[in-house]
C-alpha cells in the first residue's frame, strides 16, 4: 500500500510538472511595425511606388487595406513575425515598437498582449 501511494505521488508531481513546463512564456520583441508584402521586401520602396504614399505609416496602412496583414519587421534580424490581433497593430503602423506575448513556432506568430513605443 505504501509503495502504490508513493507511486501515485511520483505521477501527480510529474503530471504537474508537465503541465507547468509547457506552458508559453511570454517575450518582448523588437521591430517594426509593417504590412506583410514590404516586409518580405525588407523596406517600402517598392510600396511608396504602387501605393503613391511617402512615409512608413502611410504604406503600411494602404498596404493594409490592399489585402496585406500587419506584422513586426526586425530588420536588424531580417525577421518577419506574424502578428495574431489584427487591431492593436493599426496605431503603431509604420512605428518602431516593443511587442510583448507569446510565440508560438509552429505558426511563427505572436500572441499579442501589449504594444508600445521602442524608447
Amino acid at each position: 500500500m505504501r509503495h502504490l501511494k508513493l507511486a501515485l505521488a511520483t505521477l501527480v508531481i510529474m503530471g504537474t510538472a508537465a503541465f507547468a513546463g509547457s506552458k508559453p512564456v511570454t517575450h518582448t520583441f523588437r521591430g517594426q511595425i509593417m504590412d506583410s508584402a514590404c516586409a518580405k521586401m525588407g523596406n517600402h520602396d517598392a510600396g511608396y511606388k504602387m501605393t503613391n504614399t511617402n512615409t512608413p505609416k502611410d504604406c503600411t496602412l494602404a498596404c493594409v487595406k490592399g489585402g496585406s496583414t500587419f506584422v513586426l519587421y526586425n530588420s536588424a534580424r531580417k525577421t518577419t513575425y506574424k502578428l495574431d490581433d489584427q487591431q492593436k497593430p493599426e496605431e503603431f503602423a509604420g512605428q518602431k515598437v516593443r511587442v510583448v506575448g507569446t510565440y508560438n513556432t509552429k505558426t511563427k506568430t505572436i500572441h499579442v498582449e501589449k504594444i508600445e513605443p521602442a524608447s
